[in-house]
């Protein structure tokens, strides 16, 4: 039997064979509803400050054994539980991802360094193998320099526990398709800032609507995932982390850690596009990002 950990903002829950247990997730309402031009100075801020925001409750080490990875971001990847459908998919496949999650509403990365949540204690636990960072979509301009900018903040902190960051590209909104190049050089430049991986699961989107258009990987929302759109999600990031082909999984299907019940033919097609994804578009990214213009980050709220 392998066991199956997860870790939620001030809960944690362990069990072993086919459970998945499911946790709370820390909201600190509208907090992150800042402007970029705040949070770039919060930044600079917390660069030559300590202390700021409330003290976190103090968490628990995870048991040893298998993968240990957090997941820091925001209602991207707590919708559907984003952590525990991937170690839902790693116990299917006979391997043992240990995670954790700090979350929170509209929360962008530089949210969680000044306190929203216990995302910093929770690294300094150490153990982890692998940091996973994210934000909203994330267009160019003065967003994707903040991004970049805050992954920078993070790294040695992630570095400092012997941890590797990895950047996990997320979507724009189902009317912003044209958005979709600019998202994942966004995350793709933040990812080699670091020297970090990237995780392409926006393109796995790209890939599942390439074969199949009319495939609801939105929610009833138009931004957030819906249950498919999360366990593509978590195939992507499962077979990048592991190095585990997920065409070679059994066509089983989970979302909020839970089995998901879907047609054969469309697991098998969910499997292929997170392969095709990763294929394409390599764990440490080498490019040169196109100019940028503030065009499109001039209506955007990273």
């Amino acid at each position: 039997m392998h066991s199956l950990t997860v870790v939620g903002h001030r809960h944690r829950a362990s069990v072993r064979g086919g459970g998945v247990p499911v946790f709370r997730v820390g909201g600190y309402g509208r907090r992150a509803g800042l402007s970029v031009v705040a949070r770039v100075t919060a930044a600079l801020c917390l660069l030559v400050s300590t202390g700021c925001g409330s003290k976190p409750e103090p968490l628990s080490v995870l048991p040893p054994g298998g993968r240990h990875v957090l997941f820091i971001g925001n209602s991207l990847t707590y919708v559907h539980n984003l952590p525990a459908t991937v170690a839902a998919i790693a116990q299917l496949a006979g391997d043992t991802f240990r995670v954790a999650m700090e979350a929170g509403p509209n929360l962008a990365l530089i949210d969680h360094l000044k306190g929203a949540s216990n995302a910093v204690q929770t690294m300094r636990l150490g153990g982890w193998d692998y940091v996973v960072l994210s934000q909203g979509p994330t267009p160019r301009g003065i967003c994707r320099d903040s991004l970049v900018l805050w992954t920078k903040m993070f790294e040695p902190l992630i570095r400092g526990v012997g941890a590797k960051p990895a950047l996990y590209m997320t979507w724009p909104a189902v009317n912003q398709h044209s958005w979709f190049d600019d998202v994942r050089i966004s995350f793709q430049q933040a990812a080699a800032a670091v020297n970090g991986v990237f995780l392409p699961a926006g393109e796995a989107w790209r890939s599942a609507w390439a074969e199949d258009p009319n495939l609801q990987l939105y929610g009833g929302d138009g931004f957030h995932p819906s249950e498919i759109g999360t366990f593509l999600a978590a195939l992507e990031i499962y077979e990048r982390i592991s190095g585990r082909d997920v065409r070679t999984l059994p066509p089983r299907a989970f979302s909020d850690g839970l089995p998901l019940t879907l047609p054969e033919a469309t697991v098998r097609l969910l499997q292929q596009a997170a392969h095709a994804a990763n294929a394409q578009f390599p764990a440490l990214p080498a490019f040169n990002a196109p100019p940028q213009d503030a065009t499109t980050s001039a209506r955007a709220q990273c």
